[in-house]
């Protein structure tokens, strides 16, 4: 067979496929959530951004996703029998893998990904020295959301992060006293 009619069909079958008329889809996604987790502070907001890669799947959904949470809240502490009152300011960002499937209105979802943490105390009083700390994470989610408008998408979310190594993680690391849950809206453009 000849290397120019073997070309010339693969090129007549790409056309022809790309002729065929398709679903359109949105590529990204901007959301907004309310968090809520078991440590201080409890109660944050988090935002993602999120592009959906290998769209010509039917039925399977593929993304990146970039994250990023705010907690804040006032506090007590007490030292030495004096009580003194403290501002806890935590945030964290990642980027995640997202695989889903779509079955009709209801997408579930599940991801790995790879973040950083960042928990800052500060003191009410001028005398004592801030305190912060920072370190990286592994976190794994699942979730789901729900399509009644193609553009605007509710969702549900539980995320579980991990401070291994990810050679020497397991189904056991992830702590879960440090999950959240997570309800928000999406927005598809």
């Amino acid at each position: 067979m000849d290397i120019k009619k073997l070309l010339l069909g693969f090129a007549t079958l790409a056309l022809l496929v790309s002729a065929v008329p398709q679903k359109s889809v949105a590529q990204w996604s901007l959301g907004a959530s309310y968090e809520i987790r078991d440590e201080e502070p409890k109660n944050g907001f988090g935002v993602r951004l999120e592009r959906d890669i290998l769209q010509k799947l039917p039925i399977v959904n593929l993304g990146l996703r970039a994250h990023f949470s705010y907690f804040n809240d006032e506090n007590q502490l007490t030292r030495d029998s004096q009580s003194i009152s403290t501002e806890i300011t935590s945030y964290d960002y990642g980027l995640a893998a997202v695989g889903g499937v779509s079955v009709g209105l209801v997408a579930p979802y599940v991801g790995l990904g790879l973040g950083s943490e960042t928990a800052d105390l500060d003191y009410q009083e001028e005398s004592l020295p801030g305190e912060s700390d920072s370190n990286l994470y592994w976190n794994g989610f699942v979730g789901a959301e729900i399509s009644p408008i193609p553009a605007i998408k509710p969702f549900v979310e539980y995320r579980v992060k991990s401070n291994k190594e990810f050679k020497d993680l397991s189904t056991d690391d992830f702590d879960t006293s440090t999950g959240r849950f997570i309800v928000g809206v999406s927005l598809s453009f």
